[in-house]
C-alpha cells in the first residue's frame, strides 16, 4: 500500500508559476515510476508528465513542454511538479500516482492522490 498527497495547489494569474509536491509513505517510494495527471470540469483525466523510479527519464504531454518540470527527491519519498507559464487551460484538480512501469495510460498506475486544485485566473 502507497499513499500518496498532493500540496502546493492554489490561486495564481495567468503568467504565474506553482510547485506541486506529492509525499509519499507506505511502500518504497524508489520503488515506483510516478505520474501527474489533471482533470478539469466536464473532461477526461489527462496525462500531464511522468518520471522513472530513478529520476532519469520523464516524459510530457505536448500541451505541457516546456512549461512543466517534473522532478523527484527519492530521499525525501515526494515528487514535485514546477509549473511556469500559467494560463487558464491549466485549470484542473492535479493527481500524482505510482506505478510500476513509465506510461501515459492512467489505468497502469496502482495508487493515486486525493489531488489539489490549481486555478489559473485574473
Amino acid at each position: 500500500q502507497v499513499q500518496l498527497v498532493e500540496a502546493g495547489g492554489g490561486l495564481v494569474q495567468p503568467g504565474g508559476s506553482l510547485r506541486l509536491s506529492c509525499a509519499a509513505s507506505g511502500r518504497t517510494f524508489s520503488s515506483y515510476d510516478m505520474g501527474w495527471f489533471r482533470q478539469a470540469p466536464g473532461r477526461e483525466r489527462e496525462f500531464v508528465a511522468t518520471i522513472s523510479m530513478s529520476g532519469s527519464t520523464t516524459d510530457y504531454a505536448d500541451s505541457v513542454k516546456g512549461r512543466f518540470t517534473i522532478s523527484r527527491d527519492n530521499a525525501k519519498n515526494t515528487v514535485y511538479l514546477q509549473m511556469t507559464s500559467l494560463n487558464a487551460e491549466d485549470t484542473a484538480v492535479y493527481y500524482c500516482a505510482a506505478a510500476l512501469s513509465v506510461s501515459r495510460a492512467t489505468y497502469r498506475y496502482l495508487y493515486w492522490g486525493q489531488g489539489t486544485q490549481v486555478t489559473v485566473s485574473s
